[in-house]
């Protein structure tokens, strides 16, 4: 079959790219979304000197995995005060650019919870408006710059909504590597193997193509090569930029193959068990290497062109790595006893993400 593969996002990419939203935004309106710590850390003054008169509302309060409670009134907010806004300019993580493909989606009524039933019915749909979305990552890992997708929680329901609209596709990335200099060991660490699990699963998917394994390839392999170091020296330019276009060509692989298997089973570690993405999406990686080995020979040739040719010593070398950045690789390890492990894979396979995997049909 020919392999088909498509991304209208236009990326920009280097030290100093921020600039770049002055040209992108210009004769608009702005409204930016970013995440509590960015005023400190001088990044809204960035925009501020960037944008000038441009910029007509600033939301920066996102909070980690965007919850309905939270974004029911951040979002009637954000309709009531900025409607008269052309772009929404995301810049943060995955929760910020997550919040700001909800607030460019418009309702008749203007009210959340009209978007929140059309995402429960799970069908695809017409916004009645849309704003154009630009997003700039300042850690590397979500790759939410370059996708259409965006997770919505309702902890309290223990649910998730997953957004994918056509409008929900950023007009542009900025990933700007500079962003990325402040970012602590725990965060680097988390969204990297984010990152690591992006690429691993548009490998082991039904969707996978030539292109997006070349883009997953490369991205694994610099993860491998170029995280342990970034631990050590946070500072490092080079490595910041290394990291951030491992994550970018992660991105780019799933942006076409979606997730799989592990990303399902991290919706429910997340929910019932408060691990953060990063965390919940790659600590099971080692254990879905097993259940992907063997089920396709192409899709086991691309993953030997990273791990070598025997499952063991593959598993063994994911599983260092992880332990290496202290992260656990058991269920276990998180509270999780043997049953209720069996009965989430069970569920995890059954869900949207849980179909791409490659051995859903078997299971």
């Amino acid at each position: 079959m020919p392999a088909h593969f498509h991304n209208p996002v236009a990326t920009y990419f280097g030290s100093g790219s921020l600039s770049q939203i002055t040209a992108l935004t210009a004769g608009q309106k702005v409204a930016l979304v970013t995440f509590p710590e960015a005023r400190g850390l001088g990044l809204i003054k960035q925009v501020e000197d960037l944008l000038g008169e441009r910029l007509v509302y600033v939301f920066e309060d996102v909070q980690p995995n965007p919850d309905v409670n939270q974004l029911r009134s951040v979002y009637e907010h954000f309709w009531q005060h900025a409607e008269h806004c052309d772009v929404v300019f995301a810049l943060g993580g995955g929760s910020a650019i997550d919040t700001a493909k909800a607030l460019i989606v418009g309702t008749e009524s203007g009210h959340f919870d009209e978007l929140l039933a059309l995402l429960a019915q799970g069908n695809p749909f017409t916004p009645a408006h849309c704003k154009t979305l630009i997003a700039a990552p300042t850690t590397a890992g979500t790759g939410s710059e370059v996708t259409p997708w965006a997770t919505i929680w309702d902890s309290a329901q223990k649910k998730k909504y997953s957004l994918h609209l056509e409008c929900t596709w950023p007009k542009a990335a900025i990933v700007d590597p500079d962003l990325m200099l402040t970012v602590p060991a725990g965060v680097t660490v988390s969204t990297g193997l984010d990152a690591l699990s992006h690429a691993l699963e548009s490998i082991w998917n039904v969707n996978a193509n030539p292109i997006s394994d070349t883009f997953a390839v490369s991205a694994i392999e610099e993860v491998f090569l170029c995280l342990p170091a970034l631990r050590k020296n946070l500072h490092s330019q080079e490595l910041r930029s290394r990291m951030a276009l491992a994550a970018l060509k992660a991105g780019m692989a799933f942006s076409n193959t979606k997730t799989a298997l592990a990303h399902s089973i991290s919706y429910e570690m997340t929910l019932r068990h408060g691990l953060p993405h990063g965390i919940a999406c790659s600590f099971s990686l080692p254990y879905v290497l097993g259940l992907a080995w063997g089920r396709d020979h192409e899709r086991d040739r691309v993953l030997q062109r990273v791990f070598g040719p025997d499952l063991a010593k593959a598993q063994n070398h994911l599983q260092n790595f992880l332990q290496s950045l202290e992260v656990k690789t058991e269920f276990s390890d998180y509270g999780v006893s043997d049953t209720e492990a069996r009965e989430m894979v069970e569920y995890a396979l059954q869900g949207a993400r849980g179909k791409n995997f490659i051995g859903a049909r078997a299971a």
